[in-house]
């Protein structure tokens, strides 16, 4: 499992998650996942375009970093799920925990038109 960051436009942080999210792959990249994410306020999204499976720790990494950003003020958007991945995350309510969007664009504009609205 590999994990790529890159800042976008707004100070939307990108985050790509690459690989399977099953026991190994999700272990391997949570301690990293979280050290990103959880430690600071942030606008995320997570590009999930390149993840092939998506298995209990995966959903429990996403979901655990989701509330940690929320406590914080800030924000995590998933994007571009393949259609597998999105199944799992609609069958196990993720998608009523955190927003799932078909693709970055989506998920950026959402980000930044919900912290555009909170700042007023």
């Amino acid at each position: 499992m590999d994990l790529r960051s890159e800042q976008l436009a707004e100070g939307v942080e990108k985050i790509s998650l690459v690989g399977r999210m099953d026991s190994l792959g999700g272990h391997d990249i949570d301690t990293r996942f979280s050290a990103l994410v959880a430690a600071r306020k942030l606008l995320a999204v997570i590009d999930l375009s390149e993840v092939s499976f998506l298995a209990s720790i995966g959903i429990r990494t996403l979901v655990i970093n989701a509330r940690a950003q929320l406590q914080r003020g800030g924000s995590i958007a998933l994007a571009s799920p393949q259609p597998h991945v999105a199944e799992v995350l609609k069958m196990a309510g993720i998608d009523t925990i955190i927003p799932v969007y078909p693709d970055v664009d989506s998920a950026f504009s959402a980000l930044t038109s919900s912290s555009t609205t909170e700042g007023r």
